[in-house]
């Protein structure tokens, strides 16, 4: 029987974190030909996962440009994914979650009339331009998609209320399985600075913020609060791992440099994030993946948005909303800092969003679909 074209279709970090473990679970099994298709949205620190997972993709479009647009990332996706699916042929196309890359890949699929298995599939803010353009990628994938893999229970609801109940999994996420090989209490930074923090005598907190939708005056009251706890509280050390955008790095430039422990640092490959965040006291963010991340390390996250698509942290207690205003930001890290209660109760809730074995849940679904094997897979309860 001729084995089933899976092609897994990525471009950013992100999605290179959470794929790449099913990319190789994908490889070990029988009756699957495993594909890996890479636009380079971010060539740099996607280059830096592939590395680490040691997948050589079968296509790379190479399509990163200086200071690309939406339009040219979505264009530039499409026109070259049309040539790569008339080369390949697969049987199916795998996406995650909501970047430009998956959006165009989807829809490149849907044209050429190719199933689309949409992975991390469900999750919503219900808010268009929020996060912006990821919301509305997400939610016009999910119309796209033959088949969805959602990490939770309130994913599925959601997509439920949508009208999508056909080709719907439950499997947990990834990241979760991707973490299990990263992580090592023997791990060594290439940055030397992380090698010789005081992880134990200092209060380490992680950093991240780079959301388009934070560009302006909402990200210059997040860095005045992260300022302010430098100055007011001496055992803080603040390292943040600054996006390559240009208007993230001149915002931390201005608000955050020159500070002596306030580290301003190159991004991080996955390995060197996870090992980090598993050393550090909390972390505070507005990426998606550090709030699925951090609570698998019991590590308290506090999110750098307004809302957030994931919800079922903060309703386990392992994540909350601080929201872009300087004080209520100040605030809640404070909190973390004075009450050691506050603390314990958010680094010890349950971590919502998976066990170690998404992947192997999504390939059964896989097989399962293209009659491969009898049974659904067994869903994902935390």
């Amino acid at each position: 029987m001729k084995p089933i074209r899976v092609m897994s279709i990525f471009g950013t970090r992100p999605e290179a974190i959470k794929m790449a473990p099913l990319v190789k679970a994908l490889a070990r099994r029988e009756g699957v030909e495993s594909l890996c298709c890479v636009t380079a949205q971010h060539r740099q620190m996607l280059d830096s996962v592939l590395d680490i997972f040691q997948i050589s993709p079968d296509y790379d479009l190479n399509i990163m440009e200086p200071r690309q647009t939406l339009s040219t990332i979505t264009t530039k996706c499409l026109l070259g994914l049309e040539k790569v699916f008339q080369e390949a042929r697969p049987d199916l196309v795998l996406v995650h979650g909501d970047t430009s890359t998956t959006f165009s890949a989807a829809l490149a699929a849907f044209y050429g009339q190719i199933a689309v298995g949409h992975v991390e599939a469900g999750l919503r803010t219900y808010d268009k331009y929020s996060p912006f353009p990821e919301e509305m990628n997400r939610t016009l994938v999910g119309d796209l998609a033959d088949l969805h893999f959602c990490p939770t229970q309130a994913n599925r609801d959601n997509l439920a209320r949508e009208g999508i109940t056909k080709g719907v999994f439950l499997t947990g996420n990834t990241v979760i399985d991707a973490m299990s090989t990263t992580v090592r209490p023997d791990f060594r930074f290439s940055t030397e600075l992380l090698n010789h923090l005081d992880y134990a005598g200092r209060t380490v907190i992680l950093v991240t913020c780079h959301r388009r939708e934070n560009y302006g005056q909402p990200m210059a009251n997040i860095m005045t609060a992260l300022r302010r706890l430098a100055e007011d509280y001496p055992q803080v050390e603040l390292v943040y791992p600054v996006h390559l955008s240009p208007v993230v790095r001149e915002a931390a430039e201005k608000y955050l440099s020159g500070h002596d422990r306030i580290h301003l640092i190159d991004p991080l490959d996955v390995a060197e994030m996870h090992n980090l965040m598993a050393r550090c006291a909390f972390v505070m963010t507005d990426s998606g993946g550090l709030q699925e991340e951090a609570p698998a390390l019991g590590k308290p996250v506090l999110v750098l948005r307004r809302e957030t698509e994931r919800p079922e942290a903060v309703a386990a207690g392992t994540a909350e909303l601080a929201g872009t205003e300087e004080e209520e930001v100040y605030a809640l890290a404070a909190r973390l800092m004075d009450d050691p209660s506050a603390y314990q109760r958010m680094a010890h809730a349950v971590n919502p969003y998976g066990d170690g074995h998404a992947c192997d849940r999504i390939a059964d679904a896989i097989a399962y679909h293209f009659g491969l094997r009898e049974a659904a897979p067994q869903a994902f309860c935390p």
